[in-house]
């Protein structure tokens, strides 16, 4: 180790060293492998962010075990429970404060991370277990879908999966000793392992954050989140920042715009299938904004509907293939069938995953995003991209945000923020750009746009807000009569 007294991570006014996380990793790896834990099994974490979630990680990959990250009291009892029994766990990792909440058998049992690294560790603890066999194929963690659509799938995602994004350029995104990276995702979240590895793996100090993100992500050197979480930092505070990367849902102009402005801007794209993501772009003023290119030994290929090659311009469904393609869904065979499919570009075994992201190439060789197949609606039997709507509104120059939903068979609704945002002028953004069936009947201007525990638009809750407000117009309409 090169730098043992190096401050590896800072938490609520705790630290720990590289040495020490080191050396508390490697105890409690001999204690998992007293407890039974072999390679190839899976342990649950289900835990909070914390330095004690850093030495279970490191801990269960030391004896090439993958760790199943949950955030619990976010989590609901019921997945956790769904979760033990498709990963068939006897062990796990959690917080003292925590393990009242979590539903276990009589067959599993419960280590206390933060008791545990209560004890001193020793000069012996400065060697990994021997012995354990590890290898780039072994998993690394398994990344459970937060089941909004459906009951979760787990994703097993190998060693080789998540070296080949945070050991290479541009997904390194440049981060080195000295710097500080913030941890602000949910764990739970296919991102916070590249918050997480990403800093760990080039010598940095990982600044985990409290209920207060924007205070953590003022203290940053290098910030990784979802555009929406980003949209409610202020960037005139962020003046320490020097690297973005956002991914997780479509960017909106206007905010690339405002912090490509003054720091390194990464517009990035990949489901959890493909590693965290597998496209990125360093986006510069004035430019297009696309998902860039296929990250190093990764590569996307467009399909049309025949499973052919599509030229450039022509859109198509995207797959993803090499490195980045992950082993399959954990005990659930037909969906990997159905998503994982032998690459015939690639030959010699590789497997391709069929993302369901519309794409298209352009003439410089990026990616520009389409939106979902699964946002594709029928409104007035014409078919809507709603992502598209939501970019035209974003067009309109008091709109720094919108989301497009799918209210029923013939109408559209909208939400732009802020609210000060002129509906006027965004309606006519979307009627000078889209045909007529695109134009939303509702458009409603928020405060803000709500987020779910993973960081991203809780397009269910705005939906509920529409429903709400027409109710409300109803109503205020038969008191008129």
């Amino acid at each position: 180790m090169r730098m043992p007294e190096g401050i590896a991570a800072h938490c609520r006014g705790e630290t720990i060293t590289y040495g020490e996380l080191n050396r508390q990793a490697n105890r409690l790896a001999r204690h998992l492998l007293e407890q039974g834990v072999a390679a190839g099994d899976h342990v649950a974490l289900f835990v909070e962010r914390s330095i004690p979630m850093l030495v279970g990680m490191l801990a269960t990959l030391k004896i090439g075990a993958a760790y199943i990250p949950q955030h619990v009291g976010i989590t609901p009892t019921h997945q956790l429970q769904h979760i033990m029994k498709v990963a068939r766990t006897r062990i796990v990792l959690t917080l003292s404060e925590l393990a009242c909440a979590i539903p276990l058998t009589a067959l599993q049992h419960c280590i206390h991370l933060d008791t545990f690294i209560k004890t001193p560790s020793s000069q012996a603890d400065e060697h990994n277990p021997a012995g354990q066999q590890i290898s780039a194929d072994s998993l690394c963690f398994v990344l459970f879908t937060s089941g909004t659509t459906g009951v979760p799938n787990g994703v097993r995602v190998t060693q080789r999966n998540v070296c080949n994004i945070l050991l290479t350029a541009p997904g390194n995104l440049g981060i080195e000793p000295g710097c500080k990276v913030g941890q602000i995702l949910n764990i739970a979240f296919d991102m916070a392992a590249w918050e997480i590895f990403g800093c760990l793996a080039h010598g940095a100090t990982l600044l985990i954050r409290g209920k207060n993100i924007a205070a953590t992500a003022e203290q940053c050197d290098v910030l990784i989140a979802t555009p929406s979480i980003l949209a409610t930092l202020e960037p005139e505070r962020c003046t320490r920042v020097r690297v973005v990367a956002l991914a997780g849902e479509p960017c909106p102009q206007p905010l690339a715009d405002r912090w490509a402005s003054f720091c390194q801007f990464y517009n990035a794209c990949g489901p959890t299938e493909t590693t965290i993501v597998n496209t990125m772009q360093r986006y510069r003023q004035p430019g297009a904004l696309t998902i860039g290119k296929p990250t190093p030994n990764n590569t996307v290929y467009v399909l049309d509907e025949a499973g052919q090659l599509c030229a450039p311009g022509e859109p198509g469904e995207m797959w993803a293939g090499g490195d980045c393609v992950t082993a399959g869904y954990l005990g659930n065979p037909q969906l990997t069938a159905e998503r994982y499919r032998a690459d015939p570009f690639l030959g010699e075994g590789r497997m391709m995953f069929r993302t369901r992201d519309l794409g298209r190439w352009t003439q410089d060789g990026e990616l520009e995003h389409l939106g979902r197949i699964d946002d594709q609606v029928k409104i007035r039997g014409f078919r809507v991209e709603l992502d598209s709507v939501s970019t035209a509104l974003e067009a309109s120059p008091s709109c720094e945000r919108a989301v497009t939903l799918k209210l029923d068979n013939r109408n559209l609704v909208a939400f732009v923020y802020p609210r000060t945002t002129d509906i006027v002028a965004a309606r006519h953004c979307c009627e000078q750009r889209l045909a007529y069936y695109c134009v939303p009947t509702l458009i409603l201007a928020v405060d803000n746009i709500p987020l779910t525990s993973r960081g991203k638009v809780d397009k269910r809750l705005l939906l509920e807000w529409a429903m709400a407000h027409q109710l409300q117009q109803s109503n205020a309409q038969e008191a008129g009569q």
